[in-house]
């Protein structure tokens, strides 16, 4: 699994101009699901973005997690993080996992996120959908399971 996680004060999704998901402060979550990803991948990297410490304590440290600020999340497939972009001028997609599959480790991911606290809110599955977030700091971090 890879995730862009954006530190946020809001974050919305939009399809077709309706909010389909929202959340306050706290972490707009963009998540691709890869080949060979599993129920238990996708569990552990949810506790892994809920105890990441990212959020300021009050000596302006980063040493708090979504958690501990009681803060929300909003959890967008984003498939495009499989991206290859090695050869030609056109990405790839093939590392990315088929859309059944993706679409229910998606939905573990966010289960299991919710799971552990946070309000979780959701984009649409494979629909266009439009995110607009304001991002908090800006502080944005990458995470890939697979560099664990």
């Amino acid at each position: 699994m890879r995730a862009l996680l954006q530190r946020c004060t809001r974050a919305e999704v939009r399809v077709s101009g309706e909010v389909v998901g929202s959340c306050g402060r706290g972490l707009l979550v963009l998540l691709g699901v890869g080949h060979g990803d599993t129920d238990a991948t996708a569990t552990a990297f949810a506790r892994r973005v809920a105890e990441l410490r990212i959020f300021d304590d009050r000596d302006g440290r980063t040493n708090l997690s979504v958690l501990d600020v009681g803060g929300d999340a909003l959890v967008v497939s984003q498939f495009t993080l499989y991206a290859d972009t090695r050869r030609g001028r056109r990405p790839g997609f093939t590392d990315a996992a088929a859309p059944a599959e993706a679409e229910r480790l998606y939905g573990v991911f966010a289960d299991a996120l919710a799971a552990l606290g946070p309000a979780v809110a959701r984009g649409r599955f494979g629909a266009v959908m439009e995110v607009e977030l304001v991002n908090d700091g800006p502080f944005t971090i990458w995470l890939d399971s697979a560099d664990r």
